[in-house]
């Protein structure tokens, strides 16, 4: 039987890549006269991506250009999203602002300081690359000032972690190489630490990871706790956990769902279903009852031994201290409609 081939994503851009190239176009008619028909950039490996432009305007002492972000097959939020950059004269050296739908950042523990335009630091250097490399091209001073702009970025911020980060009144202009990677994993990690990075710069002594809004928010509800205090794990609790042990918070929280949680109870620190599965046989072995190594899922199997759940708790929070230590830990599992089923810890 021949197999279809699994057709392979298509990578696209960052915000900091179409930022940049915009920068670039916008300089090329404030200093040159006129806009480009396309502009190609150089991103920090050196790939050369060239962008089509989609939005152009100019008047005394400024000019801006808009291109339409193309995330390839990844399900970013701004995918399509129009970002747009002007540019203008400054007092001195190159200045970011933040425009419409760009965020503003209001907390500390982020790579940009308070007050700052959430305009990260490598798209802050390809643009100040973009601007020295034009500026010597035309005969100008490097002395610029760039406003950022999402029209709908405001909307689009409310689908992001940007809220509980701290960032207010928009999007970040995101990108570390300047290329989106589909279904990225090192990208939700880096939020995930970002998350860390927030609570610990602002005195927050308790965090929660959680494997589904449900758990999330049953766990939140239990405690009180702050938004910035919720960090989005997902299925990536490995990459949570390793962090955490490099930069502790005293107390962490780990809530889930049967399934996940005794994934993370036998070993497992990657969570998804394609690259963990429950062991039933396991199980069985841990409550002595040989039947639920024929059980289909986890939550079969606590629903014909509800004491199940107890158990799994505790060999999670036993994983846990076992191999990462460092924080007080405790477990909260759920079932679907949100209600504890077990908790372990402290």
């Amino acid at each position: 039987m021949t197999q279809t081939p699994i057709p392979k994503l298509r990578r696209g851009w960052t915000t900091g890549a179409c930022a940049t190239a915009a920068t670039k176009a916008a300089l090329a008619r404030l200093w040159g006269g006129a806009f480009p028909d396309d502009v190609t950039i150089t991103l920090p490996k050196g790939e050369t991506p060239t962008f089509a432009i989609e939005h152009t305007a100019a008047g005394d002492g400024w000019a801006e250009v808009g291109i339409i972000k193309d995330a390839g097959d990844d399900p970013d939020v701004t995918h399509c999203a129009l970002i747009i950059v002007r540019v203008a004269a400054s007092d001195g050296g190159v200045v970011f602002r933040a425009g419409i739908g760009i965020g503003t950042v209001t907390k500390a523990g982020l790579p940009i300081g308070v007050g700052e335009p959430a305009i990260n630091p490598v798209p802050r250097l390809m643009m100040d690359e973009a601007v020295a490399e034009a500026a010597a091209f035309y005969g100008e001073t490097p002395d610029v000032t760039i406003t950022v702009s999402v029209p709908n970025g405001a909307e689009l911020a409310l689908k992001t972690w940007n809220p509980r980060l701290g960032i207010v009144g928009g999007l970040s202009v995101l990108g570390t190489t300047g290329i989106v990677r589909p279904f990225s994993c090192a990208a939700w990690i880096a939020s995930i630490h970002r998350g860390i990075d927030v609570a610990r710069a602002n005195g927050i002594t308790h965090v929660a990871g959680c494997t589904g809004s449900t758990s999330e928010a049953t766990v939140q509800a239990l405690y009180g706790m702050p938004d910035y205090a919720m960090l989005d794990m997902g299925d990536f609790a490995g990459g949570l956990l390793k962090y955490l042990v490099r930069h502790p918070i005293d107390k962490m929280t780990v809530g889930g769902g049967i399934g996940k949680i005794t994934k993370l109870a036998q070993g497992a620190i990657d969570l998804h279903s394609g690259r963990s599965q429950v062991d039933f046989a396991m199980l069985a072995d841990w409550v002595g009852e040989p039947d639920l190594a024929d059980c289909n899922t986890a939550l079969e199997a606590v629903t014909r031994h509800p004491a199940l759940a107890q158990v799994v708790a505790d060999r999670a929070l036993m994983q846990l201290n076992k191999r990462f230590g460092g924080p007080s830990y405790d477990i909260v599992i759920i079932d679907r409609a949100g209600i504890v089923l077990a908790r372990a810890g402290a």
